[in-house]
């Protein structure tokens, strides 16, 4: 027998001697970091409210409790006893039964009411059935990357659990070394911003956060290495993903690729977007011409082999690392990965991209952590002059830009990322047409904007609490305001919105690296009245770059594929104070309220002025030994 069956067998028998005896245990499983408990009397286990409770207290275990496929009543009775049990303004759109393993997947448009005050009306759902019931929200705006994903993981739903068992067994396996170590190595995005990829090693494990591109250029992470893929993608155990933005995820299919098998820790949110994008991302490469590095088959994997966490719940993901997501107000889903090494040994938080101060959209990056030794903290505004405009300035001087434009007749051209600032701004217009600060007009959407909006409404937990509160409570999601037009009607839409009346226009990619922005910019960038808005962070090298910085001359493709030259007339401003990413400010803030503050920071994922100022801030503020790694490092904390 090997040690997690008998593990298993251990378990399986303290759970036996905690329960009542007229509640029968007939199966103990890992499903990835949790343990599954199969029983004959799912009624009588609802029923005792606690008992879950502190079996997962005693067992420092997640637990979930199935019934035993052999009591399951029929699919069609339960859907009657279901329907009783949930309020008719919970809105349940879809009941779908899997009697392989005796769990009722529910969707709704108000999924708050099915799950009950503290679960209770859960608790009644299963004490009445029998099957455990797992809860979906219906998307307020249809969203066809929610609907592919999760049709998708219900077709593969088998080979799912498949995969969840093995995670399980290599989570709870045996430690094989008495070694205490711990390990960072630097695979991208040190002294540069994009290809984010690190390695954290310990004797026992292997974990990767991230494997991003770099926007404007061809380089990738060092994956080659013998430290990273270079010892074979099966020596890698987990990865991680901090969000979905493309400098951080566009190549996580490709380690599949290379054969890598294990699992892949995020948000679910991250996890519907990382599919949104990593698909454009490909359809984008196509289009250029470029071979792209994988398929969208990988994509698939990589969705299949997801185990979403939510903010806050302390999860094991091998046998010496339990993981910790927090949210860190960037984009939809973004987190802080927060790793707790042995029993105590040590801990790491990688930042990812953070926000630290409220927006609009989401609340502020969180820094309350119980320990950390080691930070790894992006740098993107970390130099001693990258502060922001606040948001009350910003969105003012954006009202103001909108306004002088319409009134000399012109249009306004926004730049923007699907995935967060395009939802900030579409807030912001919303307000302020509602509010008259700006006349009413057509708002058009290019690109995956409203997609990427549609996921934002499916997911309203991971958004700020009053734009929570509105769409849970009042019926009144800004998102869905009739000033929005979504393009869908391609070049000729285009070319009538351009010859149309005034409008407000956001398009990706929102730093002009290809996509509709082309497009617009061919419509648009002669017009002297009209006036094109950069709102995010603009990398080196990026043709928003260097629009930005005074080119008004730039290449365009046209229909022979060769390169012809566009003369822009058009308004060049910039409006800082809607990124995604904590200024100067921000991150001296994020680091000086952590309590307590770390031994080390790693500064990352800034050119080499922001990481070595940010760096040396740091160190003369607060006295914490800082760096500003190159990339191909190895940092031994421990």
């Amino acid at each position: 027998m090997s040690a997690v069956d008998q593990q298993l067998e251990d378990i399986q028998a303290t759970i036996e001697s905690e329960v009542p005896p007229d509640i029968s245990v007939t199966e103990v499983k890992y499903e990835g970091p949790e343990l599954v408990v199969y029983t004959r009397d799912p009624k009588k286990f609802a029923r005792n409210g606690d008992l879950i409770r502190r079996l997962a207290s005693q067992l420092r275990k997640r637990i979930t409790v199935r019934p035993d496929p052999a009591v399951l009543t029929r699919p069609d009775t339960a859907r009657e006893q279901i329907m009783d049990v949930i309020p008719d303004d919970a809105g349940v759109t879809d009941l779908d039964f899997h009697e392989d393993t005796g769990e009722v997947v529910i969707e709704a448009s108000k999924p708050g009411m099915v799950i009950g005050r503290h679960g209770s009306t859960l608790r009644d759902i299963t004490q009445e059935s029998g099957w455990t019931p797992e809860v979906l929200r219906t998307p307020p705006l249809e969203s066809a990357t929610v609907s592919n994903v999760r049709n998708f993981l219900k077709q593969e739903r088998d080979e799912r659990r498949d995969i969840l068992e093995r995670v399980g067994r290599q989570i709870h396996r045996e430690e094989m070394s008495d070694d205490e170590w711990v390990r960072i190595t630097t695979l991208g995005c040190c002294r540069e911003v994009g290809r984010a990829a690190f390695l954290l090693s310990t004797p026992e494990t292997r974990i990767l956060i991230d494997t991003g591109d770099k926007p404007g250029s061809d380089e990738v992470p060092y994956l080659q290495v013998p430290e990273a893929l270079g010892a074979g993608a099966a020596t890698i155990d987990a990865v991680v993903l901090t969000h979905a933005h493309l400098d951080h995820s566009a190549l996580i299919p490709l380690l599949f690729k290379y054969g890598y098998d294990g699992p892949i820790y995020t948000t679910e949110p991250t996890r519907d977007l990382m599919g949104l994008l990593t698909l454009d991302y490909l359809d984008v490469a196509s289009k250029e011409g470029r071979t792209p590095p994988y398929g969208s088959e990988m994509v698939r994997e990589a969705i299949k082999h997801t185990i979403p966490l939510e903010y806050g719940d302390v999860t094991d993901i091998a046998p010496d690392v339990k993981l910790t997501l927090h949210n860190a107000g960037h984009i939809l889903g973004s987190a802080v990965s927060h790793f707790h090494i042995g029993d105590g040994l040590y801990n790491v938080a990688f930042s990812g991209d953070i926000h630290y101060d409220d927006t609009r959209l989401f609340n502020g990056a969180v820094n309350d952590f119980p320990r950390v030794e080691t930070l790894v903290l992006e740098s993107t505004y970390g130099g001693r002059n990258d502060y922001q405009t606040d948001q009350e300035d910003a969105e003012k001087q954006l009202i103001d830009v909108i306004n002088e434009t319409y009134e000399r007749g012109g249009k306004i051209l926004i730049p923007a990322f699907a995935v967060g600032r395009s939802q900030e701004i579409m807030l912001v217009l919303e307000k302020a047409m509602r509010e008259g600060k700006i006349p009413e007009m057509p708002v058009h959407l290019d690109g995956m904007i409203l997609e990427a909006t549609a996921i934002h409404t499916t997911y309203p937990e991971y958004l700020r609490d009053d734009l929570r509160d509105q769409i849970f409570h009042e019926d009144a999601n800004p998102f869905l305001a009739d000033a929005f037009n979504q393009i869908d009607g391609g070049e000729d839409e285009r070319m009538d919105v351009a010859e149309d009346e005034q409008s407000i226009i956001l398009s990706t990619s929102g730093m002009v690296t290809g996509g509709p922005i082309m497009s617009w910019l061919e419509h648009i960038g002669p017009d002297p009245k009209s006036t094109m808005v950069f709102v995010g962070y603009q990398a080196q090298g990026t043709l928003g770059r260097r629009i930005q910085n005074g080119w008004d001359e730039i290449p365009i493709s046209n229909d022979g594929g060769r390169a012809d030259r566009l003369t822009l007339k058009v308004d060049v401003e910039t409006v800082d104070g809607f990124s995604g990413h904590a200024d100067r400010q921000g991150l001296m803030d994020f680091v000086e309220t952590m309590n307590p503050r770390p031994e080390k920071v790693l500064c990352v994922h800034g050119d080499e002025r922001s990481t070595q100022e940010l760096s040396s801030a740091l160190y003369h503020e607060y006295n914490i030994r800082t760096f500003a790694p190159k990339n191909l490092e190895t940092f031994r904390l421990i």
